[in-house]
């Protein structure tokens, strides 16, 4: 049985929800539960805006920190904020547990295409276009040869789609669980940990997998 979101902190004009791994950003995509129907039927500020206010997305199988806006300008500035064309007021940061290996601490800068229409798959390479251009900095918490590497992981910039998971299947050290980028089959073990807007910092729980050994 799939855990239920919260909200973790609310301001007045913007809330931080705690999505749950399993969970649809938005709805319409597919049988699982979403967020912005969660969001709509319990926050009545939200019930009218686009996507329920939603600022960004996480993937389904990625759980954590989602921010929406209650009013719509506030959405609008957020989401400039989250593209990089407007005033730096968002910070993510990301645990995940990837195969052992990577560096103690490092950065790569990228950049993630689609493939082709319909693919779940990012393509990566080294150059590209500026749009594309996806950047993370990171350093190991934990080494575990069992568990795997885990990571806490800063977004450089705006993101792009997968740019965890594609990275560091791109650098050789996939995520655990992670099958559509080469690691074994299972849940990718990625996880939301933190936004910090306007200068307030909300944390999510820490998942099973994420606790140190």
């Amino acid at each position: 049985m799939l855990d239920e979101p919260t909200i973790l902190h609310r301001e007045p004009t913007w809330i931080v929800l705690n999505k749950p791994s399993g969970w649809h950003s938005v709805s319409g995509r597919g049988s699982e539960p979403d967020m912005e129907s969660w969001i709509r039927a319990r926050v009545p500020a939200c019930a009218g805006l686009e996507e329920g206010g939603l600022v960004h997305r996480l993937d389904l199988p990625t759980s954590g920190t989602l921010l929406a806006a209650t009013d719509a300008a506030t959405r609008h500035m957020l989401r400039e904020a989250m593209s990089g064309r407007g005033e730096r007021v968002i910070d993510k940061e990301y645990l995940a547990r990837c195969v052992n290996g990577v560096a103690e601490c490092g950065s790569f800068e990228l950049y993630f295409t689609k493939r082709h229409r319909g693919s779940r798959k990012m393509t990566v390479r080294t150059s590209g276009e500026k749009a594309d251009c996806g950047r993370c900095a990171w350093r190991i918490l934990e080494r575990d040869v069992q568990r795997g590497d885990l990571l806490t992981i800063s977004l450089i910039g705006p993101g792009r789609r997968h740019i965890i998971r594609a990275g560091f299947a791109h650098l050789g050290h996939p995520l655990i669980g992670d099958a559509l980028y080469g690691e074994a089959e299972g849940t990718p073990q990625l996880h939301a940990a933190s936004l910090t807007v306007q200068r307030v910092r909300v944390e999510a729980p820490v998942p099973v997998w994420g606790q140190p050994s």
